[in-house]
This record gives structure tokens, sequence and C-alpha cells, in this order.
């Protein structure tokens, strides 16, 4: 599939203004589904976004988690109990048996928005 077939079959739901989410910061969303993703924008304003939940505690934190870098490789980790996600991939760091889903994320007009296929 095309990149421009998966923005054609995507759902985009608004999010916020970009400078309403401050750097090294994530904001949670509620998908029309009720599916709960967090969206973040890291050190040099890169946009990724992953499932709210915190699939060690089972808790939606992840929005609340510290954004940062290791190794080059964009992270957020769980203000539960701290394991460390690859923004890019969802991938948790600690564990290789563990992730979270991603969800594509872009900008229009100014507006963060959020996809869902």
């Amino acid at each position: 599939m095309t990149a421009e077939a998966v923005l054609i079959e995507t759902s985009w739901t608004e999010v916020c203004p970009v400078d309403a989410l401050a750097r090294e910061q994530g904001v949670a969303v509620l998908l029309p589904d009720g599916t709960q993703v967090a969206v973040f924008r890291t050190h040099d304003d890169a946009l990724y976004a992953v499932s709210n939940v915190d699939p060690f505690s089972g808790a939606a934190v992840l929005s609340r988690g510290i954004v940062g870098d290791i190794g080059g490789t964009p992270v957020v980790a769980s203000p539960m109990h701290k394991q460390h996600f690859d923004l890019r991939t969802g991938a948790c760091l600690e564990d290789a048996d563990v992730s979270v889903p991603t969800y594509p994320v872009c900008v229009c007009d100014a507006t963060i928005l959020l996809g869902q296929p």
C-alpha cells in the first residue's frame, strides 16, 4: 500500500494546535472508538503517537511520561515503572517482547492530526 493510500484510508482526529503542545511533552487523546492515544512533541519538533496505556500496569498514563532520547532513539519513560518505549516503533527498550501500538500523526494548518486506520 502506498503512503498516499494510507493517508486516504485513514480517519483523522484533530488533537490541538501545534503550539499548544510544548516540546518534550505529551497529551492524551480519546479517539472516537474509545481508544486512548498519547501524542508527543520532541525537542526537535517531531511528533509521535503511541497507545496511552502502559502495558506493564494497564494504566492510561504514557502521555504523562518523561520524553527524551536514548542513543538517538526518541523515547517516553512510563511514569509507572519507568520502562522506555521507542516513540517511532512502540517497542519497549527493556523488554523486547513488549510494545505499544503506534499511530500516524501529522500537522495540517498548524493543527496536530491523529490517524486511525
